[in-house]
């Protein structure tokens, strides 16, 4: 087991002990800004510690990303930190996308119902593990034949399910400490616009985060086609930087040039919308494939590629099989331990 597995959580542990220490001995500004620096700092590191790929990404995407934005948030008196939480809260808060119940009514309204709502989440998470393991074996068979926008769209399936899978086991943790998860994913397939994709069904902690520390203040100051765009080229930036703790590669700026484009699709969505009030919208029936195929379609030429490519997807496919003879390694341990085996 490598040593990442104990003094990752730890390193960040103790970081976020001393950004709330830091933040209740400090008034909102550059000053607790300042104080945060170390654990700024912290946060960029960790993640080169983890060896494994699709770990090492998800550490990026929790630490760099969203636990770096709600501190810069935080430093300034806003986000969903407060110094005021618990230790163990803030904590859990400050490095997952996971969020505090409103009230206690809603805390003892969920210790009634866990024993409910922790069946479901599992459950879920075991369809789609068993999704995974369906797609990584005709990946392993059939790679080499498969068009290249095919095996994306496999590689799409997988990246959706990982998410969709593991946020949803950390919700079970959180609610046993009287929180509930940020929703990650709601039916993305059924967008019926480019705005309803990406603002209310497909990764909604980064959009939520995203919100909160470009959009707004951007918007208040410059208009909302100008927050939009914003958002989306900072979402693409932050990809960006997400694929280099993942490959190790330079950016290219496809990814980037990915988001602006969703950007201005969502800035011209808006638009024809305000010129066409009182006219029919096109039917659910018809929009969806339409904004599902422009998705589709704009990310197997410029998203995928910038993460499957250049051999990248034989790394992805050779630590996947390694783990999983680890797996049946261990498992046949356990039963020649048990005597079952």
């Amino acid at each position: 087991m490598h040593h990442s597995v104990a003094t990752v959580p730890l390193a960040v542990t103790a970081g976020m002990l001393y950004a709330r220490a830091a933040a209740a001995s400090t008034r909102p500004g550059p000053g607790r800004l300042f104080a945060f620096t170390p654990v700024l700092a912290l946060l960029l590191v960790l993640p080169f510690s983890v060896p494994l790929y699709g770990a090492r990404g998800l550490a990026a995407f929790f630490l760099v990303w969203l636990g770096e934005f709600k501190l810069l948030l935080l430093a300034f008196g806003r986000g969903p930190l407060d110094p005021a939480l618990r230790p163990l809260p803030f904590v859990f808060t400050a490095s997952l996308p996971v969020k505090l119940r409103q009230s206690r009514s809603q805390a003892a309204d969920a210790f009634v119902t866990t024993a409910g709502t922790v069946a479901l989440p599992l459950l879920s998470s075991g369809i789609k593990v068993a999704v995974m393991a369906s797609v990584f074996r005709l990946l392993f068979r059939s790679k080499d034949t498969l068009h290249p926008y095919a095996a994306f769209a496999l590689y799409g399936v997988v990246m959706y399910c990982v998410l969709d899978s593991l946020l949803p086991c950390l919700a079970v943790a959180g609610r046993a400490l009287g929180m509930e998860m940020e929703p990650q994913f709601d039916r993305p397939y059924l967008s019926a616009s480019l705005g309803d994709f990406w603002g209310r069904r497909w990764n909604l902690v980064a959009s939520a985060a995203l919100r909160a520390a470009v959009h707004d203040p951007v918007r208040a100051r410059l208009g909302a086609p100008a927050s939009v765009l914003a958002a989306f080229l900072v979402s693409g930036l932050m990809h960006e930087v997400v694929l280099y703790y993942l490959t190790f590669q330079a950016p290219t700026g496809r990814v980037t040039a990915f988001f602006a484009l969703h950007g201005a699709g969502v800035c011209a969505e808006r638009w024809c919308a305000r010129r066409c009030v009182g006219r029919a919208r096109p039917p659910r029936v018809v929009a969806t494939p339409l904004v599902v195929g422009f998705v589709a379609g704009t990310a197997f030429w410029l998203f995928f590629p910038a993460i499957f490519g250049d051999g990248m997807d034989d790394l992805y496919l050779a630590e996947n099989a390694a783990l999983a003879s680890s797996f049946l390694d261990a498992g046949a341990w356990l039963l020649r331990l048990v005597g079952l085996g």
